[in-house]
């Protein structure tokens, strides 16, 4: 079929040109273009497989139309990019989360495919169990304290419960956590937003896929660690490590960094308090003694 030259040369005077350094979802808009063209594929081709609009591609590759957690996991299995260590949705994470710690996007990338999950948490509570009202209250502290702009403590909330979404399937993920005995000493947001998050705590606890430790006051110097500590296993049985302190993060996939820390936590909860022990820890903090 003879190609109308007209039409050829009017669609390279309409493209627009991409600016990978303008922003983060230019960046990614310009990497989704340059990758279906190496495949040859029109934005409608990739727009079925992917099962959006061209017109939606197109908004997505010229930086119009933000792209959405959906829309990379879309991209990446179209484009056959899942399980790499360069998915869009990492890309997506980056553009989301880009005033969080250096590491974090990139181990939220994993933690939604992770099989078992490992958390340490001193202070508050880890992320995953916060109630909504719990994790606003932490979020709205730091606006007052006039560390992050309001809408940035709204994002962060929204972060969150994507995450816990994220967690929700067929087949959830083992969840083995062990708090700091502060996690629950340590009030936040008001008796009303403490109440309902230990109630959180207990719910969690009575779920046949997780496992809910104390770590005492009286575990002293045999705590192993003093920062809070992330461990995933994947599928493939690979595992990695995110720790971070109040300023810096750190995503560790080696495995001679990742096994003594899986080490030190097998420690830290054979120390631990035993679940049904936790558990009662948590309903004595929940009544109010001591």
């Amino acid at each position: 079929m003879p190609i109308n030259v007209a039409w050829a040369e009017r669609t390279l005077v309409n493209r627009k040109e991409l600016n990978p350094d303008g922003s983060p979802e230019e960046a990614f808009g310009a990497r989704l273009r340059s990758t279906r063209e190496a495949r040859g594929w029109t934005q409608d081709e990739l727009a079925d497989r992917m099962g959006y609009t061209g017109r939606h591609v197109s908004g997505v590759e010229t930086g119009r139309k933000p792209p959405t957690r959906r829309f990379a996991m879309s991209a990446d299995a179209a484009l056959g990019l899942e399980g790499t260590s360069d998915t869009f949705e990492r890309a997506w994470g980056e553009i989301r989360h880009g005033a969080l710690l250096e590491g974090f996007p990139e181990y939220l990338g994993h933690e939604s495919r992770a099989v078992e999950i490992r958390l340490f948490q001193l202070g508050v509570m880890p992320g995953l169990l916060q109630t909504p009202d719990y994790a606003r209250a932490i979020a709205n502290g730091d606006v007052r304290r006039g560390t992050i702009e309001p809408e940035k403590a709204e994002e962060r909330v929204a972060v969150l419960a994507d995450r816990q979404a994220a967690l929700v399937r067929t087949r959830p993920p083992t969840m083995l956590v062990v708090m700091d005995e502060s996690c629950l000493r340590h009030s936040i947001g008001g008796p009303k937003v403490m109440q309902a998050q230990l109630d959180r705590l207990l719910d969690f606890a009575e779920q046949p896929n997780t496992v809910l430790q104390i770590a005492p006051y009286a575990l002293g110097e045999r705590r192993p660690f003093v920062l809070p500590v992330n461990l995933l296993t994947m599928a493939d049985r690979t595992m990695m490590a995110y720790a971070e302190s109040q300023l810096q993060g750190h995503f560790e996939r080696q495995p001679t960094v990742v096994l003594p820390l899986l080490a030190a936590y097998h420690q830290l909860q054979a120390e631990a308090l035993p679940q049904a022990a936790s558990i009662d820890m948590i309903h004595q903090v929940r009544r109010g003694s001591p």
